[in-house]
């Protein structure tokens, strides 16, 4: 392949026309044909190191994350806060300008692949939706027994002053931060991919800074980067997703053997469920984006819905919408503040608290978003073709935001009303996180309607779990196929069902979700650095497509063709 470039511009021209090709090598036969070996060997590689790791020295892997997760989460806590900040920034402002938000993911005029309704339930379902049941209860309950303000002593631990601070930090952690982090990625690959033709990879996204330079080694480790983010960014969710799942089916009746006498999920039982689920999932990312996926999403939102009417009719339903109101408020009021605050040690047991609690959430989170932003990214970029980027940054990040404040205020304010009522009894408050919507539920409903929707949660986490997860197996083979999103080789799905369920099942057998979290955190740092080149790419792409139409320079793939014939 060669690069095609545009013939001279007109000579009043101050500005070239875009790159509209970016030629990557992919096997033209055997094993890995219409893959970049360059990229899908060197991931393999990383990957099954990382699972034969955790499988045959798991004592030297647990010594070894814990240190390096002291040492990583404490050097580059500033770099994660100031980075997603940033982001978030440059995402919101690339849609209220008008001239960048009128512009369009692909050619002018073009329609959109899929309804809002069904765009709106992929966005939700493979971004979010495993952790939203976690942690829709855990979160607001955890900080409303700890958080800042409880540190420094302005508000008592689990009072009705602790309300309030406890939801500026939900908020802040599932709102525009994490939301901006994915729009800004998804929005970098898209753009280029739809308007220029570039392959709907990672690395075309740094194209508008580094030209046919991504062709080479630096494209290659660009995707390598992004896929092993990937792999390890979705292990965290999933490991959160098995946990819950296996205390719903020990809640349901299914026996003692699922859990330990500590309450902790057996080795079998992870075993088992993740068999059943990845397999599920792999046989769904067989059936492809349009098909498995688009069906699964729209269930999980239908049946997300029917789990809130439950909350709003038999839950503290007006105290979580007034509830919704405050909090929101707060939220914005605090948001410039809490976005850029970075919490620094001088000695005293106050500051080392605040330290401490910034990394354990905030800077967690941070990380844990940018390793999923690769996943995530490309799956909105592969869903939004022919949106507006107003139209695409606003309904990415306020859509989803504001399902997962209706979510954190009907079912956690449900809890914390439970629990400052005295009908809960701590018995909400002392469960273990992957416990305690199930809690909520018993203390709610009587013990037939609570083993009923206990079921439904139950169904619903395993239709997550399957979406994100096959989500997932889809575009990191479409990172290996160098954008190629029709051919899917049903070998390498299985490879990376199988590679998936290996990680999450050896991290959480060797250490529980700790050790996923501290692998994810070590993966997501490299793939920080590309997520701050793409934040400086697609700015560079739109303000010089803006200048472009202002000279009447071609914008679009399709619209050079027409100018270079013209010439």
């Amino acid at each position: 392949m060669t690069q095609r470039v545009p013939s001279a511009k007109p000579e009043a021209s101050p500005i070239d026309p875009p790159l509209v090709d970016l030629p990557i090598n992919t096997h033209d036969s055997g094993f890995y044909d219409g893959f970049s070996r360059s990229v899908t060997i060197p991931a393999k590689i990383i990957v099954s190191l990382i699972i034969m790791w955790a499988i045959f020295f798991p004592v030297s892997a647990n010594e070894t994350l814990a240190a390096a997760n002291n040492t990583i989460i404490s050097t580059f806590a500033g770099w994660y806060v100031y980075l997603v900040a940033i982001v978030m920034l440059i995402a919101l402002a690339l849609a209220i300008i008008p001239q960048s938000g009128s512009l369009r993911i692909g050619n002018p005029g073009e329609e959109p692949e899929f309804g809002r309704f069904s765009w709106f339930a992929m966005l939700f379902g493979a971004g979010i939706g495993i952790g939203m049941l976690t942690y829709s209860t855990g979160e607001p309950l955890a900080h409303f027994q700890n958080n800042p303000d409880i540190i420094r002593g302005v508000v008592e631990p689990a009072s009705q002053e602790a309300i309030r601070p406890a939801y500026i930090y939900t908020f802040l952690h599932w709102g525009l931060a994490a939301w901006g982090t994915y729009g800004l990625v998804g929005l970098a690959i898209g753009y280029v991919s739809y308007r220029r033709n570039l392959p709907l990879t990672i690395r075309s996204a740094l194209a508008p800074l580094f030209g046919r330079l991504m062709s080479g080694p630096f494209g290659h480790v660009v995707d390598v980067v992004a896929v092993v983010a990937t792999i390890l960014g979705v292990a965290v969710t999933m490991g959160l997703g098995v946990e819950q799942f296996v205390a719903g089916l020990y809640r349901l009746g299914f026996g003692d053997w699922l859990v330990d006498a500590e309450g902790s999920s057996t080795p079998a039982a992870i075993i088992i469920s993740l068999v059943v689920l990845v397999g599920a999932s792999t046989l769904s990312a067989l059936s492809g984006v349009g098909k498995g996926i688009k069906w699964l999403s729209n269930l999980n939102l239908g049946l997300s819905l029917i789990l809130l009417a439950l909350f709003v009719v038999m839950g503290a339903g007006l105290f979580g919408l007034e509830l919704l109101g405050v909090a929101l408020y707060d939220y914005l009021r605090t948001l410039p503040q809490t976005a850029f605050s970075l919490f620094s040690s001088d000695g005293s047991p106050m500051q080392e608290a605040l330290v401490r609690w910034q990394l354990d959430w905030s800077v967690f989170y941070w990380a844990w978003w940018i390793a999923f932003a690769p996943f995530v990214g490309m799956f909105i970029a592969r869903i939004s073709r022919g949106r507006t980027v107003r139209e695409y940054v606003l309904g990415v990040l306020l859509g989803p935001s504001l399902m997962c404040f209706v979510w954190m205020t009907l079912v956690g304010g449900t809890a914390i009303d439970l629990e400052l009522s005295g009908a809960a009894n701590g018995s909400i408050l002392s469960a273990d996180i992957s416990d305690q919507l199930y809690a909520t539920l018993a203390v709610l409903l009587d013990s037939g309607w609570a083993w009923v929707f206990s079921g439904l949660v139950v169904l619903l986490l395993m239709t997550y779990l399957i979406t994100s997860a096959d989500s997932a197996i889809l575009i990191v083979n479409t990172i290996n196929g160098a954008g190629d999103t029709d051919g899917q080789r049903r070998r390498h799905i299985v490879f990376w069902g199988a590679a998936l369920a290996f990680v999450v099942g050896s991290m959480l057998i060797i250490g529980g979700i700790d050790a996923i979290r501290i692998t994810m955190i070590i993966g997501a740092l490299p793939f920080s650095v590309v997520v701050a080149l793409m934040a400086a790419s697609i700015v560079k792409a739109i303000v010089f497509d803006i200048i472009r139409k202002h000279h009447g320079v071609p914008t679009t793939a399709q619209a050079c063709e027409e100018w270079e014939d013209s010439q």
